[in-house]
Formats: structure tokens, C-alpha cells, sequence
């Protein structure tokens, strides 16, 4: 593919490895020759970097695949899950899941990416609903103050939280960076 159909999401080969394109810009100067700056994350490592295309390369698209699956359970190392089209448990190392350990729910539908048929990480959805487990009670007349305070979730998940939050409470988290997002229905 041209360099210039780069787009948000795309997973293309870079260095030998699949990456997914987080942002990417077109720049067309008055002078010279167009160009295309893309910031990448790989899908194996995790790590970001950054580089840039001269506007008629040819840019390998990565030979990814995703399949939906059902989160099961874990074993402490290993995350098992079931593709819901061909039945078979797939096991996910701890590392691969990453930070998806603290949204992941029994049951939980999620995309599994794969790579030379080996999973390379998990699509979660936008947002989840966790319990709070751990968190300060709210200060009785302590209206001026309206900051945040942290709070532990049932998942093991450390976030921030309304001072109004209490123990016990369902809220809804957002999974691309773990904010509080509102209280669930």
C-alpha cells in the first residue's frame, strides 16, 4: 500500500514487526515532496516510535488477524479464552494481556489479535463496570473540597475517583486508560 492511505488503526510492518498506527499526519509543503509522520505501537513490545514516509512509499500492511472470543478465567500466568466461532481455548500469556488484567470478566467478549498464528494481544471493550473495594470515606461538610481520591476495584485496578464514591459502589471505567468515567445504572 502508498504510503498516503496510511490511516488511524492500521496495522502495518515496520522493522519486521506488525504495528498499529496510533496517529499518523499528511504533509503536503508548498515546496518539495509530500510526506506522511506516523507514530506507532508494537504490537508485540508495546513500545511507541515515530517515523516518516515519503509520500509515494510503499508501506507493507501486516498479515494480523482477529477473531472474537470469551474471556473464561486465568491461572495466575496465563489468561485462557474461547474463540466463539471455532470453540478452541486459547491461552494468552500475562505479558500479552497486560493492563487488560484489571478489566478483564468471566464471560467478557473481546478480540484476540493474532500474528504467524500466535496471539499478540486483546481488544477489550470502551468501558467496563467494576466494584470498588477500597477506597476514603467521604468527608461529612467538606463541600469546597471536590477533589478526587483513590480507590481500589475488585479487579485490583488503582484509580482516582468523585469524593462522593463509596465502598461497594459499580462504576463505569473507560479500558484505554483507566479513568472513572460515571457511576453505573
Amino acid at each position: 500500500m502508498k504510503a498516503t492511505t496510511i490511516r488511524k488503526g492500521v496495522v502495518i510492518m515496520f522493522n519486521g514487526t506488525p504495528h498499529r498506527v496510533l496517529e499518523f499526519f499528511h504533509n503536503t509543503p508548498g515546496k518539495g515532496r509530500a510526506s506522511v509522520s506516523v507514530k506507532l505501537r508494537n504490537l508485540i513490545s508495546g513500545n511507541q516510535t515515530e517515523n516518516k514516509y515519503a509520500a509515494n512509499d510503499e508501506v507493507d500492511e501486516a498479515d494480523v488477524h482477529s477473531s472474537s472470543a470469551t474471556y473464561m478465567y486465568n491461572d495466575g500466568s496465563s489468561f485462557f479464552f474461547m474463540n466463539s466461532s471455532t470453540y478452541e481455548e486459547i491461552q494468552i500469556p500475562a505479558e500479552v494481556v497486560g493492563d487488560g488484567i484489571y478489566y478483564l470478566q468471566e464471560g467478557m467478549a473481546v478480540e484476540i489479535t493474532t500474528f504467524q498464528d500466535a496471539p499478540i494481544g486483546i481488544k477489550l471493550p470502551t468501558s467496563v463496570i467494576l466494584t470498588i473495594v477500597q477506597t476514603e470515606p467521604e468527608l461529612k461538610g467538606a463541600t469546597a473540597s471536590n477533589s478526587p481520591k483513590p480507590a481500589v476495584t475488585d479487579t485490583g485496578l488503582q484509580l482516582s475517583v468523585p469524593p462522593f464514591v463509596k465502598e461497594g459502589e459499580r462504576i463505569v471505567v473507560a479500558t484505554d486508560d483507566g479513568t472513572y468515567m460515571k457511576r453505573a445504572d
